[in-house]
Formats: structure tokens, sequence, C-alpha cells
């Protein structure tokens, strides 16, 4: 069986030789117009980690731009979505298929997260999707929502219905601070799972 249930298709040449150990997916919107705000939280971690680990996130056919990582004895693919964030599930499915990633838990999302306070930063796996646009897309995609989260606080607006302006106006210079802070142990938690395994970036990340 292939991703999650579905008939396995067949095999392709770019999924020869090691398998994935993960596929690590940062949610926001594109264009320069989102840049920094508050819902490109996700997509900033993955630009960071592309950066820590000198590779070049570069345009693929499945709707994302992407890079293959080999650290050590790890090997995985990071992702942005060119999408807006309610379609991120056609990159994510997609990307999951191509490379023959069928176990939810190699799946690390990190996003936007209302209910966390700014400066907050959280790894859960699988649980409800709180409304978020992203992450329903990427449930919807793949028929699951086992896949692991990497939550990143970006705190309540006044009303839910200053929702869409929260998280996608500019930041004041205090909290984009936080947030920058934010994305770096972000990043650490992605690179901790990876390394260390889920349980142990739990225990890391989630007790500061």
């Amino acid at each position: 069986m292939g991703l999650f249930g579905r008939k396995k298709r067949p095999e392709h040449p770019e999924r020869r030789g090691k398998p994935f150990d993960a596929l690590v997916v940062g949610l926001g919107n594109p264009g320069a117009k989102y840049s920094r705000t508050r819902h490109n939280v996700g997509t900033e971690t993955i630009e960071l980690l592309a950066k820590r680990l000198a590779v070049t996130l570069k345009t693929g056919r499945d709707r994302a731009l992407t890079s293959e990582v080999h650290a050590g004895t790890k090997h995985f693919l990071i992702a942005t979505p060119t999408t807006y964030m309610n379609e991120s599930g056609n990159a994510v499915g997609s990307l999951a298929r191509r490379f023959a990633i069928d176990d939810p838990l190699k799946i690390i999302i990190v996003h936007d997260e209302l209910d966390l306070e700014p400066g907050v930063v959280k790894i859960k796996s699988g649980g409800g999707l709180a409304g978020h646009n992203g992450l329903q897309s990427v449930t919807q995609h793949l028929k699951n929502q086992d896949f692991i989260r990497i939550r990143i606080g970006v705190g309540k607006p006044a009303s839910k219905e200053a929702g869409a302006d929260h998280v996608l106006s500019k930041i004041p210079a205090g909290e984009r601070e936080l947030l920058d802070i934010s994305v770096q142990i972000a990043a650490d938690a992605v690179q901790l799972i990876i390394a260390e395994g889920l349980d142990a970036a739990m225990r890391n990340i989630n007790a500061r």
C-alpha cells in the first residue's frame, strides 16, 4: 500500500537509494506582500534551515520550493509550498507521494499557532487542526492528521473577526524580535526530531 492506505504507485527513479527520513514543510503565503508576517513563520523556518544546512531551495514540479538534505546519516527533504496557505496540502500530498514518504510521523509541518503566545514554540504529534487553513488542507490531501507539528506561537487577535488581519499584517518590532527567536527554536526543533527522535525533541523544546 502507498500513502496512508492508498495503492502504491510504480517505483519512480527518484525514490531509489537511501529512503527519506523526513519531509519537513514550512507553511506560509508566497510573495513579498506576506513576507515577515505572522502567517509566514513556517516558511521562515525552512529558509533558516536551508542556510544552516548550506542548501538551496529550488522550484520543483510539486508546487513547492524544495531541497534534499544529507546530514550525517540522515536524508530528508525540506520544502515551502508556492501556493497560498489554504492550498498547502497540494504540495505536501504531492511530495509525500513522489518521494514515497508513507509514515505520517515522517512528515513535519511547521506553522503559526494562534493558541500560543509569541515566543513560544511547541511540538506535538497529531491532534486537532484548530481552524488552521494550512493544516486543514494538508490533512485533506494526506487523508490523515497524525503528522508532526512544530507550532510557533503568534498570539490571539483581539477578536475572532480580526484573525486574518492579525496573521497577515506587519508585526510590531518588539514582537518581531520574539518571532525571530521562535523561528530559530523551530529550526532547532526540526533538527532535533530528525537527529534524536520525536520524544527527545519534545522533552527539549516543550520544556522551554
